[in-house]
């Protein structure tokens, strides 16, 4: 869509998703935004409102299906959504060990869970109007699951193949669907990583592309493109193969 006027950001108050807030905030656009730091989202909502956008934030949890779909519906309620960006994520390391039960469960229930929370209340509107965009924040991760990070590529996973299907579902209904895939970003998430990051970029240039791809209503936005090469192509040689190529690579701490 190529251009939005009432977007609805989540985790908007870090990150990429605060870039996006950042980069969509003007006069005459109306952000809907939340997440779960309310001085953060403060901070973030007073600079977007400094740029002349009308801002909207509420302290929700994605994993609160009820409570978000509540606030959602009536936010589209006042003055109808052009565009969802369920952006929404965490991300946690094993240590070098195996990953808990309790922590996969939390990383699916926020990646996963979070993003069908997030979009599924504004679907039956966005159809019935015969118009809008939904963004789904998946990562390049998704390709290929990668050891120490078992249930953060299988959440992203989930989430980038289910957007590409919904897109099919949604087309003919005049609603757009695009599956946003980055690398590494400069954010509170990547900040813990102790290994190499290649191609790490900051978040207002991620914004960009991302912004970019949604204008031209793309529906997969992968970047870098070096090492979107490389996910896609572990993804596609024999699992065997791949093994023996990642065995020396670090894991996520």
């Amino acid at each position: 869509m190529r251009d939005p006027r009432v977007i609805f950001i989540t985790g908007a108050s870090s990150g990429i998703g605060e870039a996006l807030a950042l980069s969509y905030a003007a006069k005459g656009i109306r952000l809907l935004l939340t997440g779960r730091d309310a001085g953060r989202l403060a901070q973030v909502a007073g600079r977007c409102r400094d740029q002349g956008a009308d801002v909207v934030t509420t302290i929700i949890d994605v994993t609160d299906r009820v409570a978000l779909a509540d606030w959602i519906i009536a936010r589209d309620g006042e003055v109808p959504v052009d565009l969802i960006i369920a952006n929404a994520g965490i991300s946690a390391g094993t240590g070098g060990g195996v990953e808990t039960e309790a922590q996969a469960r939390a990383i699916f229930a926020t990646n996963l869970d979070g993003v069908l929370n997030s979009i599924h209340p504004l679907i039956p509107a966005m159809v019935a109007r015969g118009r809008g965009q939904i963004a789904l924040m998946s990562s390049l991760a998704s390709f290929r699951g990668m050891a120490g990070a078992a249930a953060y590529c299988g959440s992203k996973a989930a989430v980038r193949v289910y957007g590409e299907a919904l897109r099919g579902d949604l087309a003919r209904h005049g609603v757009g669907v695009s599956v946003i895939c980055p690398g590494f970003v400069v954010s509170r998430m990547t900040a813990v990583n102790r290994f190499p990051m290649p191609f790490l970029m900051d978040a207002d240039r991620a914004a960009r592309i991302i912004r970019r791809g949604l204008a031209l209503g793309k529906g997969r936005v992968a970047f870098p493109f070096p090492t979107y090469a490389v996910s896609w192509l572990l993804g596609v040689l024999p699992p065997g193969l791949v093994d023996m190529i990642l065995a020396r690579a670090p894991r996520k701490g």
